[in-house]
This record gives C-alpha cells, structure tokens and sequence, in this order.
C-alpha cells in the first residue's frame, strides 16, 4: 500500500509519515511511483506508533521553542539592564562633575582634604587662519578671539575634572592656566615661506584632591 495513500486514509501529513517510515525499522519499498509498504504491514499499529512519533516531535519543539524565547528574554534583560547601568553610570557622573569643587588655592571653607591623587591637566586650543576671520562677520575680531579663548578655557577645565573624576576625586585644588600661542612658519621647495594657522591653547592644571564636609 503507498505511503500517500495511508496518510490520506488516516489524516496524516504525507512528507512527515514518509520520513518516520525512512527512520523506522519497517521494511518499505521506494520506486518511482513512491514509497509503499508490503501489503502483510499492520498499517494500524504503523499509524499508531508514527502518531506517538509526531507527538514526540511536537514535544520537542515546544521545548526548543520555549527554550529559545526563554535565552531570547534573558538576552533582552541583560541588555536592558547594561542600558540602564551605563545610563545611571553617565547620570552619575554627569552629577559628580557638576558637584566637584575647584578652587585656586588648597582649601576650601567647611572641607578637610582626606586624600591628594595628583597633579592633573586639562587642554584645549584653537587655531586661526592668517589674513582670515574664523569667526564671520565684519565685527570686531578681538572681542571674538576673546569670546573663543573663554570658551577653551572652560573645555580645559571641562577636561580638569573629568581627569579628577576618573581618579575617584571630588575636587580640585590649586588651579592655575598655561597659555601657549603659536605662529608656525615652515619652508616650501622654492625657498619661501608658507605661514601655518596661529594656534591658541591653554591649559588648566591642578591637583585632584578627595575632600569630606566638616562635621
């Protein structure tokens, strides 16, 4: 009797009956007209146990199944938890940096200094093209030039803390700033002079400290 024929008579999936009998130990005849088994098979007890096969199959899928979503949610929450880890670790610092307390001189008013980490720096620089405006505009170049070495200024500071930060410090004591200006001439091929950008930078140096409020 064809293999088609009995899953046809018995309900079942034609493709998935064909490979339990290619894996069972029931003698099958495979031509070009199909698969089929001898006409004595006790087609019952077949269908019987390829039924208790399907359910088995059906079973462990459903374990697969569940274990794949299970390894899927327990990815999606170590994830989320990472998120929210390095979301807190950038709050955090975010209010560190804010709270961290600087200072020229080597005291500060109510602190006690518990610990000296170091000396540390910070930098920043600008450059600006000879015969040229970086800034637009016909206003006055000077009050801009100003305006942009604040600006460094406060990035070199910005770099302070972040280097007393990652030193576990709260707070910097005597601070001062270094000012550089460059003018970089350099010689090309046919003897003249090529005249680079005058670079401006500052630096801001310090000593991280570890301070607690007095009791």
């Amino acid at each position: 009797m064809k293999a088609k024929d009995i899953a046809n008579q018995y309900g079942l999936k034609k493709e998935g009956f064909e490979s339990f009998l290619r894996q069972s130990n029931y003698k099958v005849n495979i031509s070009l007209m199909g698969m089929s088994l001898d006409d004595d098979a006790d087609i019952i007890s077949i269908v019987s146990e390829y039924k208790k096969y399907e359910i088995r199959l059906s079973e462990e899928r459903a374990i697969r199944e569940r274990s794949q979503r299970e390894a899927e949610e327990r990815k999606r929450i170590a994830k989320q938890e990472e998120e929210n880890r390095i979301r807190q670790a950038a709050l955090d610092k975010k209010a560190a940096l804010a709270s961290m307390l600087i200072t020229s001189g080597f005291t500060f008013d109510g602190y006690t200094v518990i610990k000296y980490s170091g000396y540390i720096s910070g930098d920043d620089a600008i450059s600006v093209d000879r015969g040229f405006s970086i800034f637009g505009g016909a206003g006055n170049v000077k009050d801009k030039l100003m305006e942009a070495l604040v600006h460094i200024r406060r990035n070199a500071l910005v770099e302070l803390k972040e280097a007393a930060y990652a030193l576990g410090c709260n707070a910097v004591i005597g601070v001062d700033y270094d000012y550089i200006t460059l003018d970089p001439q350099t010689a090309n091929l046919s003897g003249g002079t090529v005249y680079q950008p005058y670079v401006f930078g500052v630096t801001a140096n310090g000593n991280a400290v570890v301070i607690e409020k007095n009791k």
